[in-house]
């Protein structure tokens, strides 16, 4: 082949391959107007893309707007039902602040007879519910006024009815779901009267809901002057007690106390005549019924004076914990001779188990000792609402600290016996253990041979 015929034939593979270039890219005859094309398509893409992300984000506020009102309408939904069950979990209104501060009952009530005068008053003048319009009857405008007194009458008929259906239902665990509820039927009685234009105006509304106010308020005072009073009778029966003692004490003192002025009269006469040992066994015996004499003179002088002092007495210091667990403590007063003897009382069938005593302070004020400490841990007290149960929730070197604060020095008991609390815990770890199981009576012999003797 010759050069002639080789660049020929290259020439022609040139050609060809320009030829299949050109085939490539027959169908574009502009590359700007392609590429403009192109580049429209890709922003149109583009348009359509972000007018598809805005579609769903407004179907996205749209949801979540009408997923706010359906959860506010489930809210007053559930609130509005709340008012009308008696389940204390529903119920989501606070706890309920006194509003009145009458010392006695009896000037709650004078209140509530004051409030309730007002309310009739409203009603004889006409402005506990009003009609907004003047309506005519058959073109009679006597006849309008007549049927919208009666409408009126029918309306508090109603809204009094409600009311005193719940102001007769009212206690604590419900004070503020029925003021909620007489707000309520206000509101629903106002909305059916719409029709007549009748509503019950707010300043009656506002009687109502004093009225139930002044109720509830009145039924606590009635409950705390009941307490005061039960109070009251059991301090004069622990007084009682403690006269009679004293009074038992006394006259015992006395006896012993002539007993042995007796036989010390007679050692005497049979010393003057006696002679040796005798004689010294007289002044021996003489010596003793002396000392007795006078310890028997103290006795009842002891006696006298504590029933003399009104305030003297013990201020002791207890816990239980079988009944009520670690660090709960029982400050109490008594003014018994024998203040153990009230300990034992308070451990009766009402708790499973006996206390035991941490301190027992003598005062000459023991009223005042008492509310000293009872002050000093108010915060800490485990019934917040009645004041007449005397257990704090505290620890025994804080009560051990105040009682130095105040000036005395006492011996306090660190750890409690709980005998029987304590033995209760042994027999039931043996109870639930893995050996052959035994009775009671067994285990009881055998831990605590004692017991049973």
């Amino acid at each position: 082949m010759g050069l002639f015929d080789f660049l020929k034939k290259k020439e022609f593979e040139e050609i060809a391959q320009l030829k299949s270039q050109l085939e490539r890219y027959k169908s574009i005859t502009d590359i700007e107007a392609e590429s403009k094309r192109q580049r429209e398509q890709l922003e149109k893409l583009i348009a359509d893309k972000e007018s598809e992300i805005k579609s769903i984000q407004d179907n996205l506020v749209k949801l979540n707007s009408d997923y706010q009102g359906a959860l506010d309408t489930y809210t007053r939904l559930r609130k509005e039902i709340s008012l009308f069950e008696n389940k204390l979990d529903m119920i989501e209104f606070g706890v309920y602040e006194p509003i009145y501060e009458f010392e006695k009952s009896d000037e709650y009530r004078q209140e509530l007879n004051r409030i309730i005068e007002l309310q009739k008053e409203m009603i004889s003048s006409e402005r506990a519910a009003i009609c907004r319009t003047n309506w005519t009857i058959d073109g009679s405008e006597a006849k309008g006024r007549a049927s919208t007194k009666r409408y009126i009458k029918l309306t508090l008929r109603a809204f009094n009815g409600e009311c005193e259906s719940l102001i007769a239902k009212v206690k604590w665990n419900n004070v503020n779901q029925m003021k909620e509820r007489i707000k309520k039927s206000f509101e629903t009685i106002n909305k059916i009267g719409e029709s007549q234009m009748v509503t019950i105006q707010p300043e009656y509304l506002d009687l109502k809901l004093k009225e139930l106010t002044l109720e509830y308020e009145y039924q606590l005072k009635k409950q705390k002057e009941k307490e005061d009073l039960r109070a009251a009778q059991e301090a004069l029966r622990e007084e009682e007690k403690a006269r009679r003692e004293f009074e038992q004490a006394q006259k015992e003192a006395e006896k012993e106390e002539a007993n042995y002025q007796k036989a010390l009269d007679k050692a005497r006469k049979e010393m003057e005549q006696a002679t040796g040992d005798k004689h010294d066994k007289l002044l021996a015996q003489i010596q003793k019924l002396e000392q007795e004499l006078q310890e028997a003179h103290d006795r009842k002088e002891r006696a006298l004076s504590m029933a003399q002092q009104t305030k003297r007495g013990h201020v002791y210091i207890i816990s239980n914990i079988g009944s009520f667990g670690e660090h709960v403590y029982k400050i109490g007063m008594t003014r018994r001779l024998e203040p153990e003897d009230r300990i034992k009382e308070l451990g009766d069938a009402s708790v499973p188990f006996q206390f035991d005593i941490h301190a027992m302070i003598f005062s000459e004020d023991a009223p005042n000792l008492e509310n000293e400490l009872h002050n000093a841990f108010a915060n800490r007290k485990v019934n917040m609402l009645n004041y007449r149960k005397e257990f704090f929730k505290v620890t025994l070197d804080e009560i051990e600290q105040k009682v130095k604060e105040i000036g005395l020095e006492t011996e306090f008991i660190r750890i409690p016996e709980a005998m029987e609390y304590r033995e209760t815990i042994a027999i039931l770890a043996k109870l639930n253990s893995t050996e052959e199981p035994k009775t009671i009576e067994q285990i009881v012999a055998d831990e605590f041979p004692n017991s049973l003797t």
